[in-house]
């Protein structure tokens, strides 16, 4: 038990000297680290506590941990983590053959770049990048398509992740309608997002329009949501008095598209790396208060890119291991979410509903249609 406390210390010491520890050097970091000794009730302590508490859980299991969870997802199946529920077996339960993770969010949020650490951490890929960010020369670029990722690069993985074209702050209406699109009909690879005003766009695109686009690929419904939020941006608008990239998160966030269970979408914070330690972490508490979530759970402050313009991958074990335990939890909400399959029992309940819906409309026509006709009547006499 000594040595392995003192390898754990050894563990922190090694982080800090690295600097992946940046939440060290709060102001009320010294507190934080004198409630490990007389561990007190989470609900006493202060949100900014609470965060420090999270950070330093994530630091404490990140080398060990971080082989673990790789591992769990590299042999994960859809419906691995599904439990028996309701009386029902899993043969009965209608269970997709791929878990499918969305990434959404606002543009320049950091969608494409979480998608290539993901390949670093789970795939090991290295510097490799898969998917075309909008950061250095290309900062004009935008997804257009719809892209799915094998993120694990396996043949049989049991979850993709697909990484979608951001949103407008100023068009957060559109931003709805598509989402509600995506969220019941399903998303492909290579699904073309065309948004009003994408005239320009698609005169660069004409040529691999009619290539990319195609529907042979398998359509997928969307299991759970990641919603990225680039907390650098909110915090400089909020800097200068504009309210709009917060009020517009929090539309996002808590749209009805995305509540297709009990649970939230998994929030992801990038870009805090531009911040100060203060700022970042007091960016993360106005967030967390403004969408009504715990500043805790379900909430992950992950660092995409290095200062070097790198990606984190393994030379950053809490920012992987993070990431780790982000894909991990959004696959537990997804097994818990799945439905029954549908039997002839209630295809049969749903064409009676409908057909007795269709004979109220007739009714309901038939007693305007008459009521009119006596009006006429009465009039005419």
């Amino acid at each position: 038990m000594k040595s392995q406390l003192s390898s754990n210390d050894e563990d922190e010491c090694q982080l800090s000297r690295q600097g992946y520890c940046w939440w060290r050097s709060a102001a009320k970091f010294d507190e934080c680290a004198r409630l490990k000794l007389d561990l007190p009730h989470i609900a006493n302590l202060t949100p900014r506590l609470r965060v420090l508490k999270e950070l330093e859980r994530l630091a404490l299991i990140a080398h060990e941990g971080l082989s673990e969870l790789r591992y769990k997802l590299q042999m994960y199946r859809s419906g691995d983590f599904w439990v028996p529920t309701g009386g029902l077996k899993k043969e009965e339960m209608d269970i997709p053959p791929v878990i499918t993770i969305l990434l959404v969010g606002f543009s320049g949020s950091g969608k494409s770049s979480l998608v290539n650490l993901m390949y670093s951490v789970f795939g090991r890929s290295g510097l490799i990048p898969f998917a075309q960010t909008s950061s250095g020369s290309a900062s004009k670029y935008t997804t257009m398509y719809m892209e799915e990722h094998n993120v694990m690069r396996s043949m049989q993985g049991g979850f993709c992740v697909h990484d979608s074209r951001g949103f407008n702050y100023c068009k957060i209406g559109d931003a709805h309608e598509e989402l509600s699109s995506w969220m019941s009909d399903g998303i492909h690879h290579n699904q073309l997002c065309l948004r009003s005003g994408d005239d320009v766009l698609l005169e660069a695109y004409t040529e691999t329009v009619g290539l990319r686009s195609s529907s042979n690929f398998v359509q997928r419904t969307v299991n759970i949501p990641m919603v990225v939020v680039n907390i650098a941006e909110v915090h400089e608008a909020s800097k200068a008095s504009d309210s709009k990239p917060l009020e517009a998160t929090r539309e996002l966030f808590h749209s009805r598209a995305l509540r297709n269970c009990n649970e939230n979408p998994i929030l992801i914070l990038t870009h805090g790396d531009l911040l100060t330690t203060e700022e970042r972490i007091d960016i993360r508490l106005r967030l967390c208060e403004h969408l009504g979530i715990s500043v805790t759970n379900g909430v992950y402050d992950i660092v995409c890119l290095t200062e070097y313009g790198f990606l984190a991958e393994e030379s950053d074990p809490v920012t992987a291991y993070a990431l780790a335990e982000a894909v991990y939890r959004a696959l537990l909400i997804s097994d818990r979410g799945h439905l029954p399959k549908k039997n002839l029992q209630d295809g049969a309940v749903f064409v009676l509903s409908g057909l007795m819906c269709f004979m109220g409309a007739i009714f309901a026509f038939l007693a305007d249609l008459c009521s009119k006709l006596g009006r006429r009547d009465r009039l005419n006499r």
